[in-house]
This record gives structure tokens, sequence and C-alpha cells, in this order.
């Protein structure tokens, strides 16, 4: 049996000043709380990893990033999806040679929660705007990703 003073920090017991961990934060029958920007990662990842089950090969150097809002820029180019003049996301085709760069979408994740009405149409959104953009990056229709 170990003395208070012997015990190690972080064993959930609280210390000799009233210190410490007193329990779990959340019970065991809660799920722990995500915050959105996990939630749309897991979003963003869960389209991603279908693609690349299907198309492994034409997707093997492809960066997927999310930032939370778009750079302010004047004026975009064609390789931003907008919705209005606002942008959603964005493909970076990459630069091969020397110093080469791969081909990179990024996706905004404001924008994209700002426009939809709940989880599963963020869901959906995501999945649509990354279609789009691999379908752009791979000159193919949208459809046939689908």
């Amino acid at each position: 049996m170990t003395s208070p003073e012997h015990r190690r920090p972080g064993s959930g017991r609280r210390d000799r000043h009233g210190r410490g961990l007193r329990g779990r934060l959340v019970p065991a029958t809660v799920p722990l709380a995500r915050t959105k920007a996990e939630v749309f990662d897991d979003l963003v990842l869960d389209t991603v990893e279908t693609l690349e089950r299907r198309f492994a090969k034409e997707l093997a150097g492809v960066e997927f990033a999310v930032e939370d809002v778009p750079p302010d820029l004047n004026v975009y180019d064609s390789d931003v999806l907008e919705d209005g003049e606002v942008p959603l996301a964005r493909l970076l085709p990459g630069r091969p040679g020397r110093q080469e760069v791969p081909p990179r979408i990024v996706l905004y994740r404001r924008p994209l929660e700002f426009r939809a009405m709940d989880r599963e149409d963020l869901a959906d959104l995501v999945h649509d705007v990354i279609i789009e953009q691999v379908a752009n990056l791979l000159g193919v229709d949208p459809d046939e990703l689908a």
C-alpha cells in the first residue's frame, strides 16, 4: 500500500491540497464532445478515404487540407470553387520538377458550415465539394467519381 505522499500525479486522485482529477469529466454513457473543426475533419476524411479506395493510383500524391476561412484576396483564380463571391474550396494543381509540389485541395470550413442546415447537409456539401475538386484535378466529369 502506498502512502498519499508517494502517489503518482495524474493517478485520478486528488493531492493533499485538494487539487487534481476527481474522476471522469463525462459519464461513460455519454460520447465525448467533439469540436466543430474535429467533426468537419472527420467528414473530409470519410469522403477522401472513400475516394482513395477507388482511385488510389490517381490520388497517390494529392494532399487534402482544411482551413477555417479563405485567404483575403481581391480576385480568385479559376482554381477556386465559389458560392457567389465566397470561396468554398481551392485546387492547387502542384508543380512537377526539381522542387516538386504535390497537388493540394483545400476546403474552407467556416463558409461550408455556414451553408449547411445540419450535420447531414454539411456531410453532403463536403462530399460534393471534394468530388468537384478531385474531378477538376483529374480532368473528369464529377458524375464519374460520385
